[in-house]
Order: C-alpha cells, then sequence, then structure tokens
C-alpha cells in the first residue's frame, strides 16, 4: 500500500511538471492566437461591459438558443467565451497549487488502479496500458472539442499532447513504484 500511496503522490507530482511545462513556460504561446495588444483591450472592455454583469461563465457568441442567435451563428464568426470578471495574476500561485493538489489525485487513482488491474505485468506492459488509456481518454475529450464544437484544432491538439504526456509521466512513475513482478519459477 505504501508503494501505491508514493507512487500516486510522486506520479502526481510528475504529471505537475509536465503540465508546467506546457503551460506555464512561453512553449504554451504555441496553442494560442495574439490578437495584438489594441485588439485585445478593445475586446475586453466590450466583454466587461456586456458580459460583466452576467458574471463568470462559457458564454457562446451568439447565444443559439433563439432564433436570431441560432441565424447568427450559421452565420459566423462565432466564439466560446470563457469569462471570469476577476483579473489574476501570471503565474497565478493558487492555481499552480490547485493544479498539483489536482493531480496528485488523479495519479493516486492511477495508481490504484494500476495495483488493481496490472498485477504481474512488467514496468512496460504497465506503462503501455497507460499510454493507451491515456490516448483513449484524452482523444476524445480533447480532440472532441474540435469535432463537436468547430473549435480550433491546434489549441486543443496541443492540449492532448500535453495531457498524454502528463498521464505518461505519471504513468512511468507509478509502473516503477509498483511491486516488480514475481520471477518466474524454474
Amino acid at each position: 500500500m505504501t508503494r501505491i500511496l508514493l507512487g500516486g503522490l510522486l506520479g502526481g507530482v510528475a504529471m505537475w511538471i509536465v503540465g508546467f511545462i506546457f503551460w506555464g513556460t512561453p512553449l504554451s504561446m504555441l496553442a494560442t492566437s495574439n490578437a495584438g495588444d489594441s485588439a485585445s483591450v478593445a475586446i475586453q472592455a466590450v466583454l466587461a461591459q456586456h458580459l460583466g454583469p452576467n458574471g463568470s461563465g462559457a458564454y457562446p457568441i451568439p447565444w443559439p438558443g433563439t432564433p436570431l442567435g441560432t441565424q447568427a451563428y450559421g452565420e459566423g464568426p462565432i466564439a466560446m467565451v470563457l469569462f471570469n470578471t476577476n483579473g489574476f495574476a501570471l503565474p497565478d500561485t493558487a492555481a499552480l497549487v490547485g493544479g498539483l493538489v489536482l493531480g496528485i489525485l488523479c495519479a493516486g487513482l492511477l495508481a490504484f488502479a494500476l495495483a488493481r488491474l496490472t498485477i504481474g505485468m512488467s514496468f512496460a506492459q504497465r506503462l503501455t496500458a497507460v499510454g493507451l488509456f491515456a490516448i483513449a481518454f484524452t482523444a476524445y475529450s480533447q480532440l472532441g472539442q474540435p469535432v463537436f464544437n468547430h473549435a480550433p484544432w491546434g489549441y486543443f491538439i496541443y492540449s492532448w499532447i500535453s495531457e498524454v504526456a502528463g498521464w505518461l509521466a505519471a504513468g512511468a512513475v507509478i509502473a516503477w513504484m509498483l511491486p516488480k513482478p514475481a520471477a518466474p519459477q524454474t
């Protein structure tokens, strides 16, 4: 049990480090587009004016729930605005701590699952299982966004790669920490 808990803890730290590399460094700029300072400030003012009174939320623009909105949605342009009424510093220390806790919890669940499902498997077999599950689950959740919601492919491919890399890092640590299979009897 100690190896499982330690594997989950260290796996979560590994996942967090990979996430930080992808999203907490200038590497993250590969995933986003830059509207420029003047356009960004102008859009920020419009968002504050029109969405600020409604509060934080995910806003499809235009709203497709009315006849006019449905027509405008079909004509484009469209956006999904993830709106937060509050500003925060970059990097946000609270998000870093919260991300570490989330990584440890998720890797802990992975450690318990691997301990139960991969008894007798080698490190390579365990890591292969992690990789296949990571690719399957994250492909549906991340690559599903451009498929189902016509979201930008580049951002979600980058996000997908970052998630697979994080799960593989956590899985490698956990697979290494779990008890080794018994040597064959001769």
